[in-house]
């Protein structure tokens, strides 16, 4: 349990993170590597079409991974400190992030059966998600851990909508497996269906509460 927390802890928390999420968008590369270290010759288009489905699960995962990290940035953007129940389940969105190479080289060699594979990605993304927003909730139900410029607003609902549609994909991947991770296109109703539950933009930089007019800073 923690007793004692630093903002060189806050820092150390975050450069771990970063740390792993490049380890881990640096590893789904590597099947792409051993296509081509096997001491034969290769053309350069016969790579590409034999192997068409390890290079689009490349660039499915590196986009999945880059967009995770990118939300996790934001969040601990608005963050000045840390709480034991934030550590953990940073762990714990971790712990999804560096098994997305596992599943990633799965999608790549799959054969006829794709339904389980697909759930078992999809299910990985849900879990990446659903932490986050945890972290999210954390933050919110405890103020003294965002900073004080940009404190309150946090919004954790837009997470649970993404969540909301990673659990229909999920369904639908499994009954329609036909389709399969196509099911992801799902998330570009994220943004309306955000506007449509009225959560506010996530801005860091603005003041979360309108200044007093009657209160004097001694500017002009």
């Amino acid at each position: 349990m923690l007793t004692s927390r630093t903002p060189r802890g806050l820092d150390r928390l975050v450069n771990f993170t970063d740390a792993a999420v490049a380890i881990a968008i640096t590893l789904l590369v590597l099947p792409l590597v051993d296509l081509v270290t096997d001491g034969k010759e290769h053309e350069l288009r016969t790579i590409f079409e034999d192997e068409r489905g390890t290079f689009l699960a490349f660039a499915i995962s590196f986009v999945v991974i880059a967009s995770f990290w990118s939300g996790h940035h934001r969040v601990f953007e608005h963050l000045q400190d840390y709480s034991s129940a934030v550590l953990w389940v940073n762990f714990l969105w971790l712990a999804s992030i560096v098994f997305i190479p596992f599943t990633t080289q799965l999608l790549a060699d799959q054969g006829t059966d794709t339904a389980p594979v697909n759930a078992l990605y999809i299910g990985t993304m849900v879990v990446t998600t659903a932490s986050l927003a945890l972290i999210e909730v954390l933050a919110i139900r405890d103020p003294s851990l965002q900073r004080a410029e940009v404190r309150g607003q946090l919004d954790a609902r837009g997470a649970f909508v993404a969540i909301g549609l990673l659990l229909v994909a999920l369904v639908l991947s499994v009954v329609t497996p036909v389709v399969g991770l196509y099911w992801l296109f799902l998330l570009f109703l994220s943004g309306p269906l955000t506007r449509l539950f009225g959560v506010r933009p996530h801005r860091v930089g603005a003041s979360p509460v309108p200044e007093d007019p009657g209160r004097s800073d001694g500017r002009d």
